[in-house]
């Protein structure tokens, strides 16, 4: 069993000033001021509506992000129904094969040490899940059949695409106090990262 901690990749290449250029034109049809758009207005006119709460005019732009946490903050994510998910598939993944390892991928818990008995006794148990997986498949269930012995806490990859409107209500509940300590643990560096690429739409969060 191999445990690793949780991480996303930004696979979108994010160019701030052609997405701000794209969202000021988009916004000044509203208003029909195309005739205003210059060379550096895009920032200032993104900054206003931003600040106005205009925040449709943003959902013109989005951005992908592949994370990687365990399964059950992933289903927390999928939840943000204004969005596109793939994510890793436990039907089809047969985790016994060569190419996982021959075993389950486990994502740290961020709550507890290692020499705490709590992480101890959840360690036991991920154990015990691998030894009863890698048995059912090898008495001939399929992946889609063994998976029901999997754990909260296999790894999973999901590749997720919002608009920036949906990345801004998704960071408000997901960085609070309230989240899940593991949501918590990848939603407040992802949203730093968001702050350097676009701190325009982002810093206000």
């Amino acid at each position: 069993m191999k445990i690793i901690e949780p991480y996303f990749t930004i696979e979108s290449k994010i160019d701030s000033d052609l997405i701000l250029k794209q969202i000021e034109k988009a916004g000044r049809t509203a208003y029909k001021s195309e005739n205003q758009i210059t060379h550096d207005s895009a920032e200032e006119f993104v900054s206003m509506i931003n600040e106005r709460g205009h925040f449709s005019v943003i959902e013109h732009q989005s951005i992908t992000v592949r994370i990687v946490c365990d399964r059950g903050i992933s289903h927390e994510i999928v939840r943000h129904r204004l969005a596109s998910y793939t994510q890793e598939s436990t039907r089809y993944c047969n985790y016994s094969k060569g190419k996982y390892g021959s075993e389950l991928t486990v994502i740290k818990p961020c709550f507890w040490n290692e020499d705490d008995e709590k992480f101890i006794i959840w360690k036991e148990s991920l154990i015990q899940s691998e030894i009863a997986y890698n048995k059912l498949i090898s008495l001939g269930a399929s992946p889609q059949e063994a998976r029901s012995v999997l754990p909260n806490s296999l790894k999973t990859e999901i590749v997720v695409t919002m608009n920036l409107r949906e990345w801004k209500h998704f960071f408000k509940l997901r960085t609070s106090e309230a989240a899940h300590p593991q949501m918590r643990e990848i939603a407040k560096p992802l949203l730093k990262e968001f702050q350097k690429l676009i701190p325009i739409v982002f810093n206000n969060i």
